[in-house]
């Protein structure tokens, strides 16, 4: 039952704060909703792409409140294969290899959902660089492409311009910003030898503590706990057999293992299983 598993869901931000929604249509000449930034929730745990593949407890990453929680499903796959097949996609999502434009934040989102629960995330956050290079002014807004994808790919936040009103006027008109307000978004790191559960610990003496409510439901005991544990631990062997065999990658044993398992319990329909 679906219940038995891990919730998945999509969390998207808009890297502009509402200007693109502003000014697009004068700049480029057609109407672009958003810049979108995406992170798969799963776990009580935040995954995405940035200098590299970072996580981030629910809540406190660094780029604030999503504007729209996407539901993606369901997943049965456990963490500890979940963080193996990271460690396995990690080489092809480095500070090097990122690009605004070619290989982002959402197309990690969208190869981790793909991943967890089958499911693809939505064509307008995947489609929005062909957006805005097809646009009238798309050539000539490059330079300001590449400069905000130096900034991502060194796992910052990009902030949104300030603009004053009159450049001759500008004592009493500028707005300031602290550079001490942006934090680095922190590292997910995968071959760190003081990993703790796939995520790095960070110490952010600004971030507020986790709220109790969450602590509360932790102590809780689960009625489907004892159910979900002997899935997941089905799932590890499965994988772990699979995998000492040498014939598959980690991601296709976590795949081949779930399928496996959940076929077993009857979680899977008719037609998945011929």
């Amino acid at each position: 039952m679906a219940e038995d598993g891990f919730k998945v869901s999509l969390n998207v931000y808009d890297l502009s704060q509402g200007l693109a929604r502003q000014l697009s249509t004068t700049f480029l000449g057609k109407a672009i909703e958003g810049i979108w930034h995406t992170g798969v929730v799963v776990y009580d745990t935040e995954y995405y792409f940035g200098g590299g593949i970072q996580s981030a407890p629910v809540g406190t990453t660094p780029y604030g409140t999503p504007i729209r929680v996407v539901d993606l499903g369901v997943t049965h796959v456990p963490k500890d294969v979940f963080e193996m097949y990271l460690q396995e996609i990690g080489p092809r999502y480095t500070a090097e290899t990122y690009s605004l434009m070619t290989h982002n934040c959402n197309n990690f989102s969208s190869e981790v959902a793909q991943f967890l629960a089958g499911a693809s995330i939505p064509d307008y956050i995947l489609n929005l660089p062909n957006e805005v290079l097809s646009s009238p002014m798309g050539a000539l807004i490059l330079p300001m492409i590449q400069q905000l994808e130096s900034t991502l790919r060194a796992g910052a936040v990009p902030q949104v311009p300030q603009f004053a009103v009159n450049s001759s006027h500008r004592t009493n008109g500028a707005v300031k910003t602290k550079d001490d307000d942006r934090k680095p978004a922190p590292q997910f790191a995968v071959n760190s030898s003081h990993q703790t559960n796939g995520a790095v610990e960070t110490k952010d003496d600004d971030r507020k503590p986790a709220d109790e409510g969450s602590n509360k439901k932790s102590v809780e005991k689960d009625p489907l706990g004892d159910a979900r544990s002997k899935v997941q631990e089905e799932i590890s062997r499965e994988f772990a057999a699979i995998m000492a065999t040498g014939t598959l990658r980690a991601s296709e044993a976590a795949a081949l293992a779930t399928r496996k398992v959940m076929q077993r319990h009857g979680h899977m329909s008719t037609s998945a299983q011929t």
